[in-house]
């Protein structure tokens, strides 16, 4: 990086705040330590959340889990359990938390503009009493994330307003973007068909299989 660049580069929090200023008091008393009656309505009413983790070295992991809405289990107001569905087998939130406990989560609910965070500390479960009520299709998770909650709050709508997320007329079809197959191949090289490969998986989806 040369130095036209480093001299307009940020490193400190004071250089931070005489550039952005500081939160309104108003805005920081919505950081919570638990649940209560009104906001554990965001996480019983979410079918998709996003939790990030990183590893003992700070390497940072950004992963999607949904289900039927209310899936995160609310063990108590200060405590909640995510199922762990099959998956690719790269597990890089499972590992990352096995090295590091910290973990973000973030919670959306179809048509609402607000979202819900909650940072915490996580450990992986195998309990088959806590798993049991997260079974769907008569499959119970052999693995749940459980988090205890250090912070929980509603974030602001912006970010859905400025991106218009829930709006049908800017949605596009599936096929507008690249295929899974075809970014494969681009990786791969010829030795993956695009075409095979993303008939194959239509297949086992519309078998939903490996989903539970």
């Amino acid at each position: 990086m040369g130095e036209e660049q480093t001299e307009h580069l940020i490193t400190t929090e004071a250089q931070l705040r005489d550039l952005i200023g500081s939160p309104p008091e108003i805005v920081c008393t919505k950081v919570a330590t638990q649940l209560n009656e009104l906001t554990r309505q965001y996480i019983e009413r979410s079918p998709f959340v996003c939790i990030a983790t990183s590893d003992r070295d700070g390497n940072c992991d950004l992963s999607p889990r949904g289900d039927p809405a209310g899936f995160v289990r609310i063990l108590d107001s200060s405590t909640l359990l995510l199922p762990e569905r099959p998956g690719n087998r790269i597990a890089d939130t499972l590992t990352n938390l096995l090295a590091n406990p910290h973990v973000g989560l973030l919670f959306l609910v179809p048509g609402a503009t607000e979202t819900f965070r909650v940072n915490g500390r996580a450990s992986l479960t195998t309990d088959a009493v806590l798993l049991q009520p997260c079974a769907v299709e008569g499959k119970v998770p052999k693995l749940g994330i459980r988090v205890d909650i250090d912070q929980a709050y509603t974030q602001c709508s912006k970010a859905m307003l400025r991106s218009h997320l829930w709006d049908p007329e800017r949605f596009i079809a599936q096929g507008d973007l690249p295929s899974n197959g075809q970014i494969m191949r681009a990786i791969n090289g010829e030795q993956i068909d695009p075409e095979t490969y993303d008939t194959e998986r239509a297949a086992r989806y519309a078998r939903r299989e490996g989903f539970y």
